[in-house]
């Protein structure tokens, strides 16, 4: 009930105070499980990515977010569960198996999960290489991939931190993509990197973005 009133405040004070351009979102299957993969240029994205789109959209988040002591650490919690958020320790050595089989929890309740394949935030707004984890998913589980595209959201909060600045962005959505065909392949890296690149091959489409053949984490560390 408390994310269902979230949601119906926040949706309009979004689109009075940034008018975003949302488009596709038609596309995105009504009933059943979906994967969401998109680009990431902010801390934002994912609120915004919720925001958009009109079932409930779950994503995976650092369990720091809402392990907070004290009234701010509790409402920090609280906002971020109500706007989809699962905790996820994903420092530690099994975080990523964590991860996946959260996203492989939400999707077997026929519900939708929201991904980034880059697996972090994009460094310079370039669009990186995709880890597999979206693709071991869809196979795992049937569930379809709509690609999506956040388009202006790192103006809105540059670096991921500070106050959000008013400014309008775009949230495009693209045709579902059915990966049936290789069902039961989920642990053949060839099948799992070709489904991950055609992921990210649409995501490059629909956000215009320049593409990087290496992982977002690596050119980090090289600037670092």
């Amino acid at each position: 009930m408390f994310r269902r009133l979230l949601k119906a405040i926040l949706v309009p004070l979004m689109h009075v105070l940034f008018r975003p351009r949302i488009e596709g979102a038609e596309r995105i299957p009504a009933t059943g499980p979906v994967i969401l993969a998109g680009n990431h240029l902010t801390f934002i994205d994912s609120m915004f990515l919720s925001l958009a789109v009109k079932r409930q959209v779950y994503f995976i988040g650092k369990d720091e977010y809402v392990t907070g002591k004290g009234v701010k650490g509790r409402l920090m919690a609280l906002f971020f569960t109500s706007v989809g958020m699962i905790p996820v320790d994903r420092d530690g050595g099994r975080g990523g198996v964590a991860a996946l089989q959260t996203g492989r929890r939400i999707l077997e309740e026929g519900e939708v999960f929201g991904i980034y394949p880059e697996g972090t935030r994009s460094p310079d707004g370039r669009l990186y290489r995709g880890r597999t984890g979206v693709a071991r998913l869809a196979l795992m589980t049937g569930a379809p991939v709509v690609p999506c595209a956040m388009i202006g959201t790192d103006r809105i909060q540059p670096g991921g931190a500070g106050i959000p600045r008013l400014h309008r962005f775009t949230v495009r959505f693209g045709e579902p993509l059915d990966f049936s065909r290789y069902e039961g392949m989920d642990r053949d890296r060839y099948v799992l990197r070709a489904v991950t690149d055609e992921v990210m091959t649409e995501v490059m489409r629909l956000g215009g973005q320049e593409y990087v053949d290496i992982y977002a984490t690596k050119a980090k560390a090289k600037a670092a």
